[in-house]
């Protein structure tokens, strides 16, 4: 495995991160823990989750998943970072009650606790914030989560899904206040078919010192070899790559991707994830694998090389947006 810093800390993370939304609602916690297991073998020592993870009825289920896991003890909470998000409402579907979801200071500390009670640790490494939250200021929230910081809950903050504007504005807002490290990460949905994180997002978490989680990375299953698979009769695309290829555009740009992966004897989830290591600013993509089997092909994935040729290839396939404000503008 292979290993980076985690944006401007002085943290090692490795360059794939253990997914975990699987954890409970489509992989039973047996095979969890077998894949956390093997993920560690592997040298994998960056696990993200978040507090509504389980879903329904079973929101926070994932995160006990974990917990469970890292009570079998052997060294594993110590080997992992582990990274969890606030901001939906944990209360159970129908029951929504004020104050009980996105930002408050409010919010926070009683989200933190719950996650630490369920994860059975006593600090979290990396705390995200799932979303933007309009309307609560970043002088409350960063207040919150300094006293946490003081209190050892948790030891750095990033942010998921946030716009660039609100990477810059959360971050001045923390230069301001003195003493507060600001966010240290951002995770967004980045991958060869979803490039617009290039005009605004990347570059200012790059500005900022934040490092990229990019989730997604195969883009729900279609950077996946779906068409491949589809046509040998195995698992068909369904969610956001079923409705993508419903588009005739869409569904040629798909088969010209694998066209070319398998004129070089590749496999298209492998480069997929291969392609965003060789981005600037990414620290590693988020993989979720429901099971050991696709673990080992993601693992595939630090090692394999792209080629300039291919690269271009894909770019010719896949063009970004351009940087901004060029990819708009004059």
């Amino acid at each position: 495995m292979k290993y980076t810093q985690l944006g401007r800390t002085g943290v090692k993370v490795s360059r794939l991160v253990l997914g975990t939304m699987n954890f409970g609602p489509q992989t039973d916690e047996a095979d969890s823990h077998t894949i956390m297991d093997a993920a560690l073998d592997a040298g994998i020592n960056f696990f993200d989750t978040a507090n509504v993870y389980g879903w329904g009825e079973n929101k926070g289920r994932t995160e006990s998943v974990i917990g469970n896991w890292f009570a079998k003890g052997g060294g594993r909470r110590d080997k992992t970072v582990i990274a969890t998000k606030v901001y939906g409402n944990m209360a159970g579907d129908g029951e929504a009650w004020p104050n009980h979801d996105k930002l408050s200071a409010l919010n926070i500390r009683r989200a933190v606790d719950a996650s630490l009670k369920r994860l059975k640790t006593d600090h979290i490494d990396l705390y995200q914030f799932h979303h933007i939250d309009r309307s609560t200021p970043f002088e409350e929230i960063w207040q919150a989560i300094d006293v946490l910081v003081q209190q050892g809950k948790i030891l750095y903050v990033g942010s998921s899904n946030f716009p660039g504007y609100k990477i810059a504005q959360a971050n001045e807002t923390a230069a301001r206040r003195g003493g507060t490290i600001g966010l240290v990460s951002e995770q967004c949905l980045y991958n060869l078919a979803e490039r617009r994180a290039e005009m605004e997002v990347i570059p200012a978490a790059q500005d900022y010192g934040l490092g990229v989680i990019p989730w997604s990375p195969l883009h729900g299953g279609l950077l996946g070899g779906v068409i491949k698979k589809e046509v040998q009769g195995g698992r068909r695309a369904s969610g956001r790559a079923a409705d993508t290829l419903k588009d005739p555009a869409a569904r040629a740009q798909i088969q010209s991707y694998e066209d070319l992966l398998d004129k070089h004897g590749l496999e298209p989830g492998e480069v997929a994830l291969a392609w965003l290591l060789t981005r600037p600013g990414v620290t590693g993509p988020i993989v979720g694998p429901r099971t050991a089997d696709q673990l080992q092909s993601a693992l595939r994935a630090v090692e394999l090389e792209l080629g300039e040729d291919l690269l271009a290839g894909l770019d010719e396939i896949f063009p970004g947006p351009g940087p901004s404000p060029e990819a708009f503008a004059w």
